[in-house]
């Protein structure tokens, strides 16, 4: 097993014999790091967190830490990681602030310097969080979103798959699945490149595109379109659309774009 002498391993630690633990790296308590995983010099992993197999995990990166919980009184609460997953220079993920809670990143992230994931978090396969990227506590996140450099999201905000949040965007409220949303809480348009890359057909692509007129252009009451598309659309990605705005939100849903005029010199 790949372990530098400097590095500190707790006792209760299970290290695969194949990951490899680079220097001055503390693992402090129960940590389970998976096959083929390799954790750069300098990171520190602690609580009951599970790592999966081939992982990367840069310099300074902190997994499982205490929540930043006001109300925190110090329970058994996990950190789970999926496969594949990497986290770049100075990435946090904290662990759930309730007993016997999670904090759950999926397979295949790309996490990228200085991203935050707070407690309680629920973030789905594929996901890419840029330089800088906040999440809040109970945030959900889908599929395949893209969450560029410095952008923060709210506690308790639902972030549909497929999502492009815009760089330096304020979220503070749900984002539909397969829509961009810039400034705050601005829906700009429908995510067509990232559809694409998906696999996504044209006819799904279409009818997305319709949705996003319906909810945003026509300017009719939120609801009551969202009703009307139950009607309506029938592809997979439109229902799965109109399954997460039925959902019940804590938060109420992003609105249309605000008009902005630019001021000439």
């Amino acid at each position: 097993m790949p372990i530098h002498p400097t590095a500190i391993v707790d006792s209760s630690a299970d290290i695969d014999s194949t990951a490899e633990i680079g220097a001055y790296v503390i693992i402090d308590g129960p940590v389970s790091v998976g096959a083929g995983t390799r954790i750069y010099p300098h990171a520190y992993l602690t609580g009951w967190t599970e790592i999966g197999i081939d992982c990367q995990i840069h310099p300074h990166t902190v997994i499982g830490h205490l929540p930043q919980d006001r109300g925190f009184g110090g329970e058994r609460s996990t950190c789970r990681i999926g496969d594949r997953t990497v986290f770049r220079e100075g990435s946090s993920v904290h662990r759930g602030t309730e007993p016997d809670s999670s904090t759950v990143v999926g397979s295949d992230c790309y996490i990228m310097a200085n991203a935050h994931v707070g407690h309680n978090c629920r973030v789905g396969s594929h996901v890419t969080m840029a330089n800088g990227a906040l999440l809040s506590g109970h945030v959900q996140l889908g599929d395949r979103t893209v969450l560029s450099g410095n952008c923060g999201v709210h506690q308790f905000v639902r972030i549909g798959e497929l999502v492009m949040l815009s760089g330096c965007s304020q979220i503070t409220m749900d984002v539909a699945p397969f829509m961009t949303a810039s400034f705050r809480n601005e829906c700009t348009g429908v995510n067509i490149v990232g559809m694409r890359r998906a696999d996504c057909s044209d006819e799904e692509i279409d009818e997305i595109k319709l949705a996003y007129r319906h909810l945003y252009r026509r300017g009719a009451g939120f609801r009551s379109a969202v009703e009307e598309l139950s009607r309506t659309l029938h592809t997979p990605c439109g229902l799965r659309l109109i399954e997460f705005l039925q959902t019940p939100s804590k938060r109420g849903f992003c609105g249309p774009p605000r008009q902005r005029h630019l001021e000439r010199s």
